[in-house]
């Protein structure tokens, strides 16, 4: 490979790393603003936040496509390999947790004008917390290519499945309390699933974080919770 190509397939690959930080940045915006909503009742934002989505679609597109055509140009081998495969698992992890948030801000708009418990909102905003420091950390693990930090959030997944047991548990209460707090909690116990499983692809990216690095994979059983809500679906059309 002459060394003009060299440098075009390190450009190639910064692309890529560049592409990635771009959607690491729009989805942890997409979470918080999506949770403000809830939180504040604001269906502005709320919109705002789902307006978002159609940029993290077309920043995986991009991944996935420049990928493809790396490998098909380049054949590359070992480590960067490992980087384009690694692109293309994390853009569609990224991809999932914009999904997720922007179901959560579908959520506060659809809530926006049901009855009102703001105590039942204090387990989620401390969910959502956890949620956006794994998030956040796993996105530094892959920036510095730490794999100790990586292996951190891997761990702590099992923590926010925990509050989310908690968070049923506080939900269905307020739902036995009084019947007119079902639908507005029912939205909240979908919210909190949708949280949970934004961890999960955190965890998703702390393992490719590690076999980009390393080269292994972590076991195929983490760390786990008990989780009282099903896996029925939580989208919100």
């Amino acid at each position: 490979m002459s060394n003009h190509s060299v440098a075009d397939y390190d450009k190639e690959l910064e692309t890529l790393g560049q592409k990635i930080a771009e959607m690491g940045g729009l989805a942890e915006k997409m979470l918080s603003d999506a949770m403000d909503a809830l939180v504040d009742f604001d269906t502005n934002l709320a919109q705002a936040t789902i307006n978002r989505d159609p940029r993290l679609d077309l920043l995986q597109r991009d991944i996935e496509e420049n990928a493809i055509l790396a490998i098909a140009r380049r054949a590359p081998m070992a480590l960067d390999l490992r980087e384009i495969i690694s692109a293309i698992r994390i853009s569609g992890d990224l991809e999932r947790i914009g999904d997720l948030a922007k179901n959560i801000a579908k959520r506060a708009i659809k809530i926006s004008t049901d009855v009102r418990i703001p105590r039942a909102i204090i387990g989620l905003k401390s969910m959502h917390e956890s949620a956006a420091i794994l998030l956040k950390d796993v996105l530094d693990a892959y920036a510095q290519r730490d794999v100790e930090r990586a292996r951190s959030v891997w761990m702590f997944d099992a923590e926010l499945d925990a509050l989310e047991d908690s968070i049923f548990r506080d939900l269905l209460t307020f739902m036995m309390e009084d019947p007119r707090h079902i639908s507005f909690c029912a939205h909240l116990l979908f919210c909190a699933k949708n949280i949970e499983r934004i961890g999960d692809h955190a965890t998703n990216i702390a393992e490719t974080v590690v076999y980009l690095v390393t080269g292994e994979s972590l076991p195929i059983d983490r760390p786990k919770g008990k989780t009282l809500l099903s896996d029925s679906p939580s989208t919100v059309e």
